[in-house]
């Protein structure tokens, strides 16, 4: 039997979610979140669970997008998680947000006949980028470089020394006169985030780890979250 999975990611502007139910049916959307991901991600969970006949009680685990990613999101969404799984008395699944974009961009990649080392980053703002590489291989995705935060300037550094041949995510876009892109096959993302996550939340439930509600954490991976007034102010005159 299929198992009954929620999964939830907001660590970007962007709320994705998927319910799988145990007849294999599965619901997804993207939906805008930001700053009002708080308020609708719940609602909006179980009225898809709803549209899926599934209900908490039936719920197998619920997996989050752990981040990296927008600081308010991931809190979002890993509270969402803790407490239906709580409720339930269920396991969560912690999903890494830059190999969700990677899963995103694998039906790109196959089109294309693209294989080998993937590197996701996307736009951390401040002058910053969540970046980390990643590898398919027959069980799913396996991590290179692990996510971690970069400068414009240290992420450069590193894409000089080891040139990616594939990067994918909207730092594409963002930074792309920052980078070091060249002629590097590029993806900024798409449509199927959803599709993606219920993919990855399937292979967690899987391979695991399953965690307990209480274990469920966000990764963060940046301690500061916005600048000052005063930074920004000097930001803007060097930009000058």
């Amino acid at each position: 039997m299929n198992p009954c999975l929620l999964a939830l990611d907001t660590s970007t502007e962007c709320m994705a979610l998927a319910v799988l139910s145990s007849s294999g049916q599965q619901i997804c959307r993207v939906e805008e979140g930001g700053a009002r991901a708080s308020e609708r991600l719940l609602p909006l969970a179980l009225q898809m669970m709803q549209e899926a006949g599934v209900t908490v009680s039936q719920l197998d685990a619920v997996a989050f997008g752990q981040g990296p990613g927008a600081f308010t999101g991931l809190r979002t969404a890993c509270a969402v998680a803790q407490g239906l799984a709580l409720g339930r008395g269920c396991p969560v699944l912690p999903l890494d947000s830059l190999c969700l974009v990677a899963e995103d961009a694998r039906p790109q990649l196959d089109r294309s006949g693209l294989d080998g080392v993937v590197w996701s980053a996307i736009d951390a703002r401040m002058g910053e980028v969540y970046a980390g590489s990643y590898r398919t291989e027959p069980d799913g995705w396996r991590a290179g470089h692990a996510p971690a935060l970069y400068t414009l300037a240290a992420l450069a550094e590193l894409w000089r020394r080891e040139p990616p041949a594939i990067v994918v995510g909207d730092a594409c876009a963002v930074h792309a006169d920052a980078l070091p892109l060249g002629d590097v096959w590029c993806w900024s993302g798409g449509a199927g985030r959803a599709q993606a996550l219920a993919r990855l939340a399937l292979r967690a439930w899987r391979d695991g780890p399953r965690l307990a509600a209480s274990e469920a954490m966000p990764v963060y991976l940046r301690n500061k979250v916005a600048l000052t007034t005063a930074e920004r102010a000097a930001a803007g005159a060097r930009a000058t």
